[in-house]
């Protein structure tokens, strides 16, 4: 008998998705694919609509992070908390509220649930429905480099794809402790009283300001020295400030972190020295130091396969692995932790086996947005990666404060900046933290992906009234690099 993937069943009511299996035979497919994250799932239907025939192994829940403990679950849940915003400071438009709102987590939590049972249930259903695919539930493990073990059941292919995404990092001083992660936040049902973020990367901020806005009182703490690392100084300084100014505590450069959870339940965190010992109590704790990816959990041994120091495997810019065969996408590979980046992945991965092979890792430029509110978008390089480069670099910046459309909607905080190589007149560099960043600062890469002269941009017309028509202003006040003092915009 086959495993029922919940409700859903073939038209022809026979579920022919898990096939049952001795441990003596080994079934053989073209292509096995380890995880249904953003690049396993569309390489499952590129594969199998050129007649591949396609095992996809899954031990836990269909769509991966994105959709069931990142992507779409967060976001829906900073829409509620940007409303609930909205609501609460309406007043500044002339709107005038009667009641005070109050936030219903447990609604906020269902309206998450139904989507992403209906997004993970519809990949599911799409992939059982297709005659090329099969779909195995269970941990695989490598045999070795042609075989995976899926508990009794041994499947061999010449082709294996490693998606296995990656998991939340779980300091051991704080295992003896109760503490939430990304994943098991999304199931509370109460907001905590008291909420303390270990950890400043765009994990920590998000859920920071959410958890703030439905109510909790929110203290983020963190070792580095300022927030969101892969930023410059500046811009984490500016996310601080907006962040404190809403209401949220942040501690920066906190040494000697340690843990303890008293007799009431709540949980302590002391750090400091012995000159300027400091200590915060809540309710709840959040871990957000980190991710770690999922490699070790497939025996990547087994198949003599190389991971680096962080536990990433390494791949190469086709992301193939060190064994011919066997290649490595998304979270796992170390070379993007995206959703954008895990997608784009499978197209390198198509392109090898299915196009002409030239795209690569070489043509991936890094972009990312943070979703605090006002977001952050991001693309290409820092300042301080532009200072490291070697080039000639050209710099500008704006603030939001300056921008009419910002100040008609009433909201501006953040900036924009710019960075252009002197010498080729192309966009190396873009930031746009404010209202929109998200979307805007997909202008800019488009500009570094067409490797077009910052000039093109500066002399087209954007529409008006909007953020995106300061652009052209922001790149005619290009000036070297080196000349910048480190301004802040307040």
């Amino acid at each position: 008998m086959g495993f029922i993937f919940g409700t859903l069943r073939r038209k022809n009511s026979v579920n022919t998705c898990f096939k049952s299996q001795t441990m003596t035979e080994i079934e053989i497919f073209d292509a096995i694919i380890i995880g249904s994250g953003q690049a396993g799932t569309p390489l499952a239907f590129a594969l199998a609509n050129e007649k591949w025939k396609v095992a996809i192994i899954e031990k836990g829940d269909f769509g991966g992070t994105c959709v069931n403990t990142g992507c779409t679950p967060t976001k829906m849940y900073v829409a509620s908390a940007r409303r609930m915003w909205e609501i609460q400071n309406a007043s500044e438009l002339g709107i005038e509220i009667l009641n005070s709102p109050t936030i219903n987590l447990k609604a906020v939590k269902n309206r998450k649930d139904n989507l992403v049972k209906k997004s993970r249930n519809g990949i599911a259903k799409s992939l059982g429905d297709h005659e090329q695919i099969t779909c195995i539930k269970g941990n695989a493990e490598f045999v070795d480099t042609k075989k995976i073990k899926i508990g009794a059941r041994i499947i061999q292919a010449e082709k294996i794809f490693i998606n296995v995404g990656a998991r939340p990092v779980v300091p051991e001083e704080f295992e003896s402790v109760d503490y939430l992660t990304n994943e098991s936040i999304l199931k509370l049902e109460k907001v905590p009283e008291e909420l303390i973020i270990l950890g400043g990367g765009y994990i920590s901020l998000e859920f920071s300001q959410i958890f703030h806005r439905f109510g909790s009182k929110v203290t983020v703490i963190e070792i580095g020295d300022f927030l969101i690392s892969r930023e410059d100084e500046d811009t984490s300084s500016l996310v601080q400030k907006i962040l404190e100014k809403e209401g949220i505590e942040v501690y920066c450069s906190a040494k000697k972190v340690k843990v303890k959870q008293e007799k009431s339940g709540k949980i302590k965190i002391t750090f400091g020295d012995e000159l300027n010992p400091q200590s915060v109590s809540g309710t709840h704790l959040l871990l957000a130091t980190g991710r770690k990816s999922n490699a070790d959990l497939i025996c990547p041994e087994h198949a003599d396969l190389e991971v680096d120091e962080k536990g990433y495997i390494k791949v190469n810019s086709r992301l193939e692995t060190n064994v011919p065969g066997i290649f490595a996408l998304g979270d796992c590979n170390g070379q993007g932790a995206f959703t954008h980046t895990s997608y784009d992945d499978f197209e390198i991965v198509k392109n090898q086996l299915l196009g002409d092979g030239t795209k690569t890792l070489a043509h991936r430029t890094l972009n990312y947005a943070i979703y605090i509110d006002p977001p952050l978008g991001r693309a290409g390089m820092t300042k301080n990666q532009a200072k490291e480069s070697g080039k000639k670099v050209l710099y500008a910046q704006m603030a939001m404060s300056d921008i009419s459309r910002a100040k008609e909607k009433g909201e501006t905080n953040g900036k924009m900046e710019v960075l252009v190589d002197a010498e080729s007149e192309k966009i190396i560099g873009a930031c746009v933290f404010g209202t929109g960043g998200d979307e805007i600062i997909s202008t800019f890469i488009t500009a570094i992906y067409g490797e077009m002269s910052y000039k093109t941009l500066m002399n087209s017309v954007q529409t008006h009234p909007t953020v995106s028509e300061l652009i052209p202003t922001l790149l005619q006040n290009l000036k070297p690099l080196v000349d910048q003092k480190n301004e802040k915009i307040a």
